[in-house]
């Protein structure tokens, strides 16, 4: 668990490290995905993690997958590179059903190119008007898929909130032109990154997370050399950085968003965070909220926050009832996510029935 910074070590500074760290962190939740942030730093609160993000010192936009990760500047460029012409692929029916060409493409990149000049940055609203009298769409899948592709090609990322809305700002204008990484270089990096913040993994989960081909993922594997450890345990191969030496003291309990890197990085191996099959035992569909409870490590229920003027109220669902150890541990969590936000803790608990 000590990969996923989840045991504490390594302990790193500040937020860009822990978005490097993992190479992306998935953030189509905003909110919540900087408290994955600040979880993985101590003492850190919200509004330092937000001032970090609107100077820039890490950014959001699509990369790797169709969806929004946290990225550090200095990866951006090279991890477009090799992951947006996946990103495109699979995006493309999505594409087609929204109407949206090569020539829609350009149109627009044309329209956000000038709009953003300069160094402006414009909120999704202005540029959906700025869309909407060019004869673009303007609104649902049509203007998030032009932004997106915009994004993709290298064009956009996030600019600084302007209260509570987004802005998008130029790429080059975010972060200065750097020369391109050796192709070679760029892949290697990406999977050493992978298995060691997030392994042990198999090539199908890096195959998830990072829309790579098996065959790119085997290559950046030989590549990658002796920087990573390889284990088969029941006939699937796993790999992994260095040997984690943190341990979680017996019981720890963590909080994590639903898309928490170490609950989301995963599609073969899933299985590990559930060895019991508690989760598993309940039917599919069972109405949970999204965050997941992790009791040393494996999933031992799900939650939920609601806020008022000072108080951050915790709810958990749980598979099982808490022994007093576990309950001190479930009190502690809600404290530290309550410090970050600036508010007292209050924690409700209540046991899943199927």
């Amino acid at each position: 668990m000590g990969s996923v910074l989840l045991a504490g070590e390594p302990v790193l500074p500040a937020p860009a490290d822990v978005v490097r760290w993992f190479g992306a962190v998935q953030a189509q939740d905003f909110g919540p995905a900087k408290w994955s942030l600040g979880e993985r730093l101590p003492g850190v609160g919200d509004a330092e993690v937000q001032r970090s993000f609107d100077a820039g010192d890490f950014l959001r936009t699509h990369v790797l997958r169709p969806t929004w990760h946290f990225v550090a500047p200095d990866d951006i460029r090279w991890l477009l590179r090799l992951t947006a012409p996946r990103v495109h692929t699979t995006n493309g029916y999505a594409y087609r059903q929204a109407g949206l060409d090569d020539s829609a493409f350009a149109k627009a990149h044309a329209l956000l190119a000038e709009a953003l000049a300069g160094g402006t940055h414009r909120t999704r609203a202005e540029l959906a008007a700025l869309f909407a009298g060019a004869g673009l769409p303007h609104t649902g899948f049509g203007l998030g898929y032009l932004l997106m592709h915009a994004e993709l090609d290298g064009l956009i990322c996030s600019g600084p909130m302007r209260g509570k809305q987004h802005t998008y700002a130029l790429l080059d204008k975010r972060v200065p032109p750097a020369p391109e990484r050796d192709p070679d270089e760029a892949l290697a990096e990406l999977v050493t990154r992978y298995f060691t913040s997030h392994g042990p993994a198999t090539a199908k989960d890096l195959r998830w997370w990072s829309s790579l081909t098996l065959t790119d993922i085997a290559r950046g594997v030989r590549l990658a050399g002796d920087r990573l450890c390889h284990e088969v345990v029941d006939g699937v191969a796993f790999w992994s950085g260095p040997p984690a030496t943190a341990r979680l003291a017996s019981p720890t309990i963590h909080l994590v968003q639903g898309y928490d890197e170490y609950v989301v990085a995963f599609a073969e191996s899933k299985y590990v965070l559930d060895v019991s099959g508690a989760a598993r035992a309940f039917p599919p569909g069972t109405a949970v909220p999204n965050g997941v409870l992790l009791l040393d490590g494996q999933v031992a229920g799900h939650w939920k926050r609601t806020s008022t003027k000072d108080t951050l109220l915790v709810e958990a669902l749980l598979y099982r009832d808490l022994t007093a150890p576990e309950s001190a541990a479930l009190d502690a969590a809600a404290a530290r996510q309550a410090t970050f936000l600036s508010l007292r803790p209050r924690v409700a608990t209540k046991r899943l029935t199927a």
